[in-house]
């Protein structure tokens, strides 16, 4: 029986999902330019272009994240006492 922390990875695997949706959906919408185009509109899809790579970039972190809370979720454990203070006396 493997220990896992069900929130953590239930989290992950949101995450996972919502980035890799995110990426599907950023790949099939990128800007497209033509043989045809002023200056202007060369700059503006140039800034349409790096405007949907950085989108893209975090997605992937998004979805890089997850996958991390995924792989921390399995090493988690729930601990029966909780936290106890320890206290030390100063020497006397």
């Amino acid at each position: 029986m493997v220990l896992v922390d069900k929130r953590i990875l239930g989290g992950g695997l949101a995450m996972i999902i919502v980035g890799l949706s995110l990426l599907a959906y950023l790949n099939s919408i990128s800007p497209l330019g033509t043989p045809e185009m002023t200056e202007e509109q060369e700059i503006d899809l140039m800034l349409k272009q790096q405007e949907n790579r950085d989108y893209t970039n975090l997605a992937g972190l998004l979805a890089g994240v997850g996958f991390l809370l995924v792989l921390i979720s399995f090493g988690a454990r729930k601990r029966k006492g909780g936290a106890k203070m320890i206290e030390k006396k100063p020497p006397a």
